[in-house]
């Protein structure tokens, strides 16, 4: 079982309690894959081999707040985080956005002003589309909860510059979940072909609804 064999390996690793360090050491001695139970690479696409566009896609990844409704995917919670954390050039798990400290008025009597959250870096390059991109410069592709989140994590994948949200419905192990689609270049609308149609294992037909493209700046 994938997650088994990640505790048994990290239960090994912090045994001794070792600086974090000596722990990153440790790490770059081993093949990530025993590690984690999989091939969590750029070679593989991040566990997500096949573009999303293409019979037998699946995603290579979730994250969010609901591991527990995707037992069959690598989720990036928890324990996985902190051991990509110690791998220099791999994805890492989204962190939370900290708000800037509020300011105080000068007489200091006043209620603290509501603070303006700083912009994200990405430019909206399409909007509520019925297909999802498909294009070149593909890099991975999975599952969140939020389109925050999905471009947090283009943030940390090598050369992302690019990430297309979208739901696929009926598509992807039936899974309500928006896809993240992430790529290396920036693509407009026209690029937005992949409709769906793909014939799911109970009989039912995928499409696509709420597609968006995010170019980052």
């Amino acid at each position: 079982m994938r997650f088994l064999t990640v505790l048994v390996s990290v239960a090994a690793l912090f045994a001794f309690n070792a600086s974090t360090v000596g722990v990153s050491a440790v790490l770059l001695d081993l093949d990530l894959g025993h590690i984690l139970g999989l091939d969590f690479t750029e070679r593989t696409h991040y566990n997500a081999p096949i573009e999303p566009w293409r019979n037998g896609a699946s995603p290579g990844w979730y994250i969010g707040q609901h591991p527990e409704r995707h037992p069959k995917l690598f989720c990036l919670v928890g324990i996985i985080c902190k051991i990509l954390d110690l791998f220099p050039g791999l994805p890492k798990c989204p962190k939370k956005p900290v708000p800037p400290k509020p300011t105080p008025t000068p007489t200091g009597t006043a209620p603290y002003p509501t603070p303006t959250l700083p912009a994200d870096g990405y430019e909206q390059t399409f909007t509520n589309l019925t297909g999802a991109t498909q294009g070149e410069g593909y890099l991975t592709f999975g599952l969140v909860d939020t389109i925050p989140d999905c471009k947090a994590f283009c943030d940390t994948v090598k050369g992302c510059i690019f990430a297309n949200t979208y739901n696929d419905v009926n598509g992807k192990d039936g899974s309500t979940q928006l896809t993240c689609s992430l790529f290396s270049r920036c693509h407009d609308a026209s690029t937005a072909t992949n409709t769906g149609g793909q014939t799911q294992p109970d009989g039912s037909v995928n499409y696509i609804r709420n597609s968006n493209g995010w170019c980052k700046k």
